[in-house]
């Protein structure tokens, strides 16, 4: 098992993996080619995705855990099966929006123990937000974190800067996030019932992991998530929801959401915050 002072560690790798991960992509953001292709379920992969998983997989192969990322997924069952710990990772958390170049897009990183993640670091290269959780510490932001190759980031001094999720926030109307590119006819009737039980809701559509992170926060009540993601999606966010207080299960069994599955997709799923809805 892992001791405290080892996950601490860990936790700083991941946070500084992230950060450089995010210069490479806003080089590429700033840029004039994406290089955009299409991968086989057709959806787009950047150079920014690329060079962000490069970074994230030598950075992490230090740590000498295993490390299962979005852009390195065909790692067999029968290998990854018997894992008792790896890493997580999404490099370039929503491709679509920062093909779009709307900022909402987000480098991913979760460490998983015996299927559930014990560790999430979500950044955001645009804005310098840095979202990071361990349990059972509890999750924290800390904004203005500029993307850099040369980061010297450790979680023990983060933690006296940083503000602990979640934050205050009032808010009478029940706040629903949702996705910007995602958005199906099974989410939409979900919220119209939503609102038939609760009158008046403020819906408000986000990119990425922010939708998670802002639960986490306290700036939204609930993310229902009826269309497909994959593991790497979510589980650096479920890492931050949970230290928050706050849940994300499974729209079919009601079960917190697992990792390592044969299959790597998620079920359908609902993000709650602390204070829960119905």
């Amino acid at each position: 098992m892992i001791d405290q002072t080892e996950l601490w560690n860990l936790l700083s790798t991941a946070i500084n993996a992230s950060v450089k991960a995010g210069k490479l992509i806003m080089d590429v953001y700033n840029s004039n080619d994406f290089h955009v292709n299409l991968k086989s379920d057709k959806t787009p992969l950047t150079l920014a995705d690329r060079e962000a998983h490069t970074e994230i997989a030598n950075s992490l192969s230090k740590t000498r855990i295993p490390t299962l990322s979005e852009e390195g997924r065909n790692i067999l069952y029968e290998e990854r099966k018997n894992w008792e710990y790896f890493w997580m990772v999404d490099p370039l958390d929503g491709t679509k929006e920062f093909i779009k170049r709307n900022g909402e897009f987000t480098v991913n990183i979760a460490l998983i123990i015996n299927g559930y993640p014990i560790m999430g670091v979500v950044y955001v290269p645009v804005s310098g937000d840095l979202y990071f959780a361990l349990k059972p510490e509890g999750a924290y932001k800390v904004t203005a974190i500029e993307p850099t190759l040369t980061p010297n980031l450790r979680y023990d001094e983060l933690t006296t800067i940083a503000n602990k999720l979640p934050l205050a926030q009032k808010h009478d109307t029940l706040t629903i996030v949702g996705s910007r590119s995602h958005m199906n006819h099974e989410t939409e009737e979900y919220i119209a019932n939503l609102e038939k039980k609760y009158g008046n809701i403020n819906l408000i559509n986000r990119g990425s992991s922010l939708k998670m992170c802002m639960i986490a926060e306290g700036t939204a009540d609930i993310y229902p998530r009826f269309s497909s993601t994959w593991e790497w999606d979510t589980a650096a966010g479920q890492a931050i929801v949970e230290g928050a207080g706050c849940q994300i299960i499974s729209a079919e069994t009601n079960q917190r959401m697992i990792y390592n599955k044969e299959d790597l997709q998620n079920p359908w799923f609902i993000v709650k915050a602390s204070k829960g809805v119905d």
